[in-house]
């Protein structure tokens, strides 16, 4: 969940937060993206008192270490946030930031004019290290790739788990701890305990539809496991992924395989740049004629997701996520089937008039990182 890193001497693992001072590292794991372990294994999410819990000790020593660190700071701590889902979350704890990610998606208000350092995947270094950050925070999925990059400058950094709204609120509870926003952080917390607690009662005893995620990339599609993000959604909404019980997030799939796994129900979803990727799950599914085999396809259960609530990060649209859902998996009538059908409808608009390719030019982004 938490690491604190000591140059030189680092402990490998899976983490929730993982914090790297220039004084020391310590690794330590609690779960993957639903709260289940790296293994893929599900675990009970109705008592989010227990989802939210924070028990290892070690974790509990790195976070008062590095409160600590930023206690004694003559002055607020320059933050970076190279992310939007990040920047999302550092608004809600009312911090300030003298970084901010280069996005085509909107930020918040309060950051508006912030010199930009480049995508979430893909900051610039020169000009990271030009605004003598004291912290970079940024999203675990990228955590491999510009580790060893923030490890080059003199800075601290912080890669959070967004992989499911339950590892967000746990970041945003030990993020509150170290940046003096323990009342901030709990409010957060609270908010979302009462609208999970009052959520998962709605469907309780019903039995979820086997569900079908596909991610797409411009070029082309993997199947989202309920250690992604869009997956983790789906899983709290009830439904049941064709392709659980694996420690991936993503799988590249053939349309063979899926056919054997019979979902019920196929969603479609845009990592980047989701003016082209709709476009090219539409010539998919007109031109391969595999699909039209599908009970999914046969049966007009077909839907394509909001981008903006389905991405890679966990944002604070997940109530807004849940939702679109509710009608797609558990429709009382047919008003309830007209409102999916609707809402698909609007989500392939919305990707359609994002002019995400024509706003970043070409450069990679990835949806919420």
């Amino acid at each position: 969940m938490m690491t604190i890193n000591k140059r030189g001497c680092c402990i490998a693992a899976t983490l929730l937060l993982s914090i790297c001072l220039l004084t020391g590292c310590v690794d330590q794991s609690q779960g993957g993206a639903n709260g289940s372990g790296e293994s893929g294994t599900a675990v009970d999410t109705t008592n989010v008192q227990t989802m939210l819990e924070i028990t290892d000790p070690e974790e509990k020593a790195a976070v008062e270490a590095a409160k600590k660190k930023v206690a004694s700071m003559s002055e607020a701590p320059r933050i970076i946030a190279t992310s939007p889902a990040t920047a999302d979350i550092c608004d809600k704890l009312d911090l300030d930031l003298v970084g901010i990610c280069t996005t085509a998606y909107d930020l918040p208000e309060r950051y508006e004019g912030l010199t930009e350092v480049g995508t979430a995947m893909s900051p610039d270094m020169e000009i990271v290290s030009s605004l003598d950050p004291d912290w970079i925070l940024g999203p675990s999925s990228l955590q491999s790739d510009l580790q060893p990059k923030y490890e080059a400058i003199d800075t601290d950094w912080a890669f959070l788990n967004l992989k499911s709204v339950f590892g967000m609120y746990r970041s945003i509870q030990e993020l509150g701890d170290i940046f003096d926003r323990e009342e901030e952080a709990k409010q957060l917390v609270n908010e979302f305990t009462q609208f999970y607690n009052e959520y998962k009662s709605k469907n309780e005893g019903r039995e979820g539809p086997k569900v079908l995620i596909l991610m797409g990339l411009p070029g082309s599609y993997v199947a989202a496991t309920e250690n992604s993000y869009a997956g983790s959604l789906v899983e709290m909404a009830g439904g049941q992924n064709v392709y659980a019980g694996t420690d991936q997030e993503f799988l590249s799939v053939n349309t063979e395989d899926m056919k054997e796994k019979e979902p019920d129900i196929i969603l479609l979803t845009a990592h980047a740049l989701p003016d082209q990727v709709m476009q090219m799950f539409d010539d998919e599914f007109a031109t391969n004629d595999i699909w039209k085999h599908f009970d999914a396809v046969k049966n007009d259960k077909v839907y394509n997701l909001t981008y903006e609530y389905f991405g890679m990060s966990a944002t604070f649209n997940y109530e807004n996520a849940l939702n679109e859902l509710q009608p797609i998996f558990y429709p009382e009538s047919e008003a309830d089937e007209q409102k999916a059908r609707e809402n698909s409808d609007s989500a392939r608009q919305k990707a359609a008039d994002s002019n995400a390719t024509e706003k970043l030019d070409g450069e990679d982004i990835g949806t919420g990182n």
